[in-house]
């Protein structure tokens, strides 16, 4: 992977941003997915979906998540479906899953067990 940016907020969420070698945009999270990060998570997610058609959102490293962040995803979703790209969610930690699956979004943005299950899904 190549063309990193990252960007911390306030402490509690990293979003990092890379681009797989086939073009996918790929952006990794770290920590807590709150109100407090997750606008700055839906402009990342609209900037992957204007560029690349394959976005995947890596929540391996996220231990929380709240209802702005499934506000942030549904956003992304309605952008990736109106582009015609592809957006699925990869390595959701039991917690996340859980939430994802509650509200609903996972029959709607696929998810994977893996990145890479994600990528060539």
């Amino acid at each position: 992977m190549a063309e990193t940016e990252g960007a911390a907020v306030p402490d509690r969420l990293l979003i990092n941003r890379t681009t797989a070698g086939d073009g996918a945009c790929v952006v990794t999270l770290a920590g807590e997915v709150d109100l407090d990060g997750s606008a700055h998570l839906r402009e990342t997610l609209l900037s992957c979906l204007h560029t690349a058609r394959v976005t995947v959102v890596d929540f391996g490293g996220v231990t929380f998540m709240d209802s702005s962040g499934i506000n942030a995803l549904i956003t992304a979703h309605q952008t990736a479906e109106e582009r015609g790209c592809r957006l699925s969610v990869a390595a959701p930690q039991d917690a996340v899953l859980r939430v994802l699956e509650l509200v609903g979004v996972d029959t709607l943005i696929p998810c994977y067990p893996t990145l890479e299950q994600a990528l060539t899904g």
